[in-house]
């Protein structure tokens, strides 16, 4: 039997199921809020909401929770990093508000362009004027979709119904995945050009933020419409303001915000905004499967499963050996995704002398890497398989019991609609990933930190200039690995930096006449 706290409010449902599990449940109260550190070193789980902040402090000291459990997505109020070094796992509902948020888009966006709030405070001030709340018909109009995943596709079959016609931009959805689902995918710029509205559906990330900024929101259809139901971050809010007051955008539908609640109103009490309290996810039928999918990820959890929704590492089911080629797995997938930057319509993992216990959750390592670093949190040991099928992606795994070059090698190949990028890597000393093939280079280097790519001519002179210009830019090398093709003709390098060089820096490399490429990718500690 486990001990198990409820730190937040949850749907009965989910109360039920955690009280017929046979387990002790504790549901926390105002009074012992204040005790929270104590208490959570006296339970194996906890249950929490956005309302209770899991940080580092709090979880130093609970020697016997297993198990964070959050009902819900975003797991921003949990100090993700703290809790995996204490071997505590991290499980979440992904999945359960994906109707109630597409559903939510549409009671935004036909509120906004049918002048609902301003016509119903109008009603209820004892007025009756139809003139003033002219509104806008959906069918015929074109919507823009940024980010096409499963939110993305449930609001375009929804516009569909309206009669709408639909675009979508996602750079990691393969071509051949809209023509199956039958929405023209573009570019980003097209889709703002010709879209009358626009709605995002990306999860926030590093390169999520200020998505559609001041030059996005210029791009677009002069009297447009914006919408966001995604997450507060995505949208500048104040480029969005100054469309807003100039009239360039004619409305905005607003459920989320950078800061929440917003201690600016100027956009939530903006006569041409839309905007609700974050409650996409707040429908009864949303909140009784959040909290039954989170309880039975959490009983699955405590009983030792890897089949749930974890958002840190299991290592449970792996053996701790395997750790360190995991870590290669994911590194490599990451890395191969950042480089070819486009749509993903094949990742191809290659495993030499690699033991059969291990080779799944190295391919599953690969995917989760290639996957994350435009899903972000979303992505995990146990979804990232399906996350990728689910977008087109062609998975394929092929096994080799010979050793290759190294005893132990992992190889991996993604190809798409910018080309095709192959990357191999081993563990040195069972403990030390390495990248040792890059590109048709032999070329050996960890997978790690920030590092600036470069393709390049095979000429002297091009190491010297590139320093130069990152010494003037203050920018220090910590190290630069070399290597070329056996014909001379063309040099690879890649140099692991200690300051992040501005666009500015990277554009005056680029322009060096011996470059052909010049990628920056933050890889992490």
């Amino acid at each position: 039997m486990f001990r198990i706290l409820v730190a937040d409010p949850l749907h009965e449902s989910g109360l039920a199921a955690l009280e017929q599990s046979g387990n002790e449940i504790h549901r926390l109260s105002a009074e012992e809020r204040p005790r929270l550190k104590e208490l959570l070193a006296e339970y194996d789980a906890v249950v929490v909401r956005s309302a209770t902040k899991l940080t580092a402090e709090l979880l130093d000291g609970a020697d016997t929770l297993k198990v964070i459990a959050r009902a819900g997505v975003g797991v921003d109020n949990i100090d993700i990093a703290a809790a995996t070094e204490r071997g505590i796992l991290v499980v979440n509902s992904p999945t359960a508000n994906l109707l109630s948020a597409a559903e939510h888009t549409f009671a935004l966006m036909l509120a906004l362009v049918r002048n609902v709030p301003a016509a119903d405070r109008s009603m209820k001030a004892g007025e009756w004027d139809r003139k003033r709340f002219v509104g806008r018909e959906l069918e015929g109009k074109i919507l823009g979709i940024v980010g096409f995943g499963q939110i993305g596709q449930r609001v375009a079959d929804r516009a569909k119904a309206f009669g709408m016609e639909v675009v979508a931009h996602d750079p990691y959805i393969d071509a051949a995945m809209g023509e199956r689902l039958e929405v023209e995918l573009v570019e980003k710029c097209e889709l703002l050009e010709r879209s009358d509205i626009v709605t995002v559906h990306v999860p926030l990330t590093d390169r999520t933020r200020d998505l559609v900024g001041a030059d996005e929101i210029a791009a677009m259809k002069r009297g447009a419409v914006l919408v966001n139901c995604a997450r507060g971050g995505i949208v500048n809010e104040a480029a969005l303001l100054a469309a807003l007051d100039s009239g360039h955008l004619s409305g905005a539908a607003l459920d989320v915000f950078s800061e929440e609640p917003p201690k600016d109103r100027r956009l939530a009490e903006h006569e041409r905004v839309v905007a609700t309290p974050h409650i996409g996810a707040q429908t009864r039928e949303a909140q009784e499967r959040i909290a039954l999918e989170t309880v039975r990820m959490l009983l699955a959890a405590l009983d030792g499963s890897l089949a749930v929704t974890a958002v840190n590492l299991p290592f449970r089911g792996t053996p701790k050996r395997g750790e360190p080629y995991l870590s290669l797995g994911e590194q490599l997938g990451r890395l191969a995704s950042e480089l070819l930057g486009g749509s993903v319509a094949e990742l191809r993992v290659e495993l030499w002398g690699i033991e059969e216990a291990l080779r799944t959750p190295i391919t599953v390592a690969v995917v989760k890497g290639a996957l994350t670093s435009f899903l972000g949190e979303t992505v995990n040991y146990v979804n990232a398989e399906r996350l990728a099928r689910g977008r087109g992606i062609e998975l394929v795994r092929a096994t080799h019991s010979q050793p290759a070059e190294y005893p132990h090698l992992v190889g991996v190949r993604l190809a798409g609609d910018r080309g095709e990028l192959e990357i191999e890597g081993t563990v040195f000393g069972e403990r030390d990933p390495r990248v040792v093939r890059f590109g048709g280079f032999q070329l050996e280097f960890r997978p790690e930190g920030r590092l600036l790519v470069l393709h390049n001519d095979d000429v002297p002179g091009v190491v010297g200039k590139i320093g130069n210009l990152l010494g003037q830019a203050d920018i220090n090398i910590a190290a630069i690995h070399l290597a070329r093709t056996d014909s001379q003709d063309e040099a690879m390098a890649v140099l692991r930096l200690d300051q992040a060089p501005g666009e500015e820096v990277l554009e005056s490399i680029r322009a060096l006449p011996e470059m052909k490429s010049v990628d920056l990718v933050e890889m992490g500690p």
